[in-house]
């Protein structure tokens, strides 16, 4: 055998080697596959799986919403007098009382302006005093003749003149008094002031455009918001029954941080979006609720006893809709529909349910109906 020969062999032989070992090798795979599928077809691997009981329990059924703060009341404090700031009482953002002075104007010019007044009362009230003394004296004089008509219509309408003029300067009096008073500017209303541009020194102007600052009543406080229209009969049939109480809670949590009432709703649907708006009023003692503030509210409409509550994790959606897989006593998973009532927190209120089924929450991708499932812990189960 020459040596292209032996080549030519050496290379068929190693291809025959490769083609058996390649067919061992399948029918060792097809042998192990044949097995799995007889292993399925007697019933297959159990798919662990972690369930949760469903609970039976009294809840609150409420309507939800963002709501937003508001004033009970504002007001922008205005100078009523000309004059230099002298005194400024408070600092920005802080509370203050009804009565409590906040600024202070230079009082000089009107305490002049006040003894000036007083002065012309008392000089105009004197005058008119002398003038019904003479008016009466000569009445009696014209009662026996002894004066004529025309010299007694005089002597009275000296005596009105006075008293006219006397009435003026006790008027002027009690204008200067009013314009001292107004040196002294205090809160009309309890609350939070705001920010002031106004510094000691400073001219301000009677009823400028610009308030000297602007106070906001806080406590209470309005927290308005809206509901679909559909939730209208419900709202007025438990308003009638009482009061409808309201929680206002931060975005992301669950429990809320202030408590409050319904106050009215709205005489008219806002055609435009079809919801209805509502004020609610809270105490805010601690001054959580801030105006211009967005929150979650919650009235609560009534009490339901047998809502029925599993997790949110639990409830899958498919092209039929929603459903959860519960695991029957024979440890096989069933699918059963369901409607989802309303979320409360991390879970939800379902109808479709029993007290007491059990409910996977986790391994429920890896399941179908009538598939067997093993019960483990959630550190088990990924």
């Amino acid at each position: 055998m020459t040596g292209a020969s032996r080549r030519i062999f050496s290379v068929g032989a190693a291809l025959i080697a490769l083609s058996a070992i390649g067919a061992g090798v399948y029918f060792i795979a097809d042998g192990r596959a044949k097995e799995s599928a007889k292993s399925s077809a007697k019933g297959g691997a159990t798919v662990p799986v972690v369930v949760v009981s469903a609970l039976e329990q009294s809840l609150p059924v409420r309507l939800n919403a963002i709501g937003n703060a508001e004033a009970v009341a504002t007001v922008a404090v205005k100078a009523r007098v000309d004059g230099q700031i002298v005194t400024v009482n408070f600092k920005e953002g802080q509370e203050v009382r009804k009565g409590e002075v906040l600024f202070r104007i230079d009082a000089r010019p009107f305490e002049a302006a006040l003894r000036q007044a007083e002065a012309n009362y008392l000089r105009d009230r004197a005058q008119r005093d002398h003038a019904r003394t003479q008016e009466k004296r000569y009445q009696e004089l014209l009662e026996k003749n002894f004066v004529s008509k025309d010299a007694y219509a005089q002597f009275r309408t000296n005596a009105e003149t006075a008293e006219a003029t006397a009435k003026a300067s006790e008027a002027a009096l009690e204008n200067a008094k009013l314009n001292l008073e107004y040196c002294t500017i205090s809160s009309p209303i309890d609350g939070y002031v705001g920010r002031t541009l106004l510094q000691v020194g400073n001219l301000v102007k009677a009823n400028d455009v610009n308030p000297l600052v602007v106070i906001n009543q806080v406590k209470p406080i309005y927290v308005n918001f809206a509901v679909p229209e559909q939730s209208l009969p419900s709202l007025r049939q438990y308003m009638a029954a009482g009061t409808l109480p309201v929680e206002a809670l931060s975005p992301g949590e669950p429990k809320p941080f202030a408590e409050g009432r319904v106050l009215f709703l709205d005489n008219a649907v806002d055609p435009n979006t079809g919801t209805i708006k509502i004020r609610a009023q809270f105490e805010n003692r601690d001054a959580r609720l801030w105006p211009g503030q967005f929150v979650n509210v919650s009235v609560r409409l009534y009490e339901q006893p047998d809502a029925i509550l599993i997790p949110s994790r639990a409830v899958q959606t498919g092209p039929e809709g929603q459903y959860v897989y519960v695991v029957k006593p024979d440890l096989t998973a069933e699918v059963r529909r369901i409607s989802v009532d309303r979320t409360e927190g991390d879970n939800v209120v379902v109808k479709g349910l029993g007290k007491g089924e059990q409910v996977v929450t986790r391994g429920a991708l890896r399941l179908s109906p009538g598939a067997k499932v093993q019960i483990r812990s959630a550190a088990d189960v990924t």
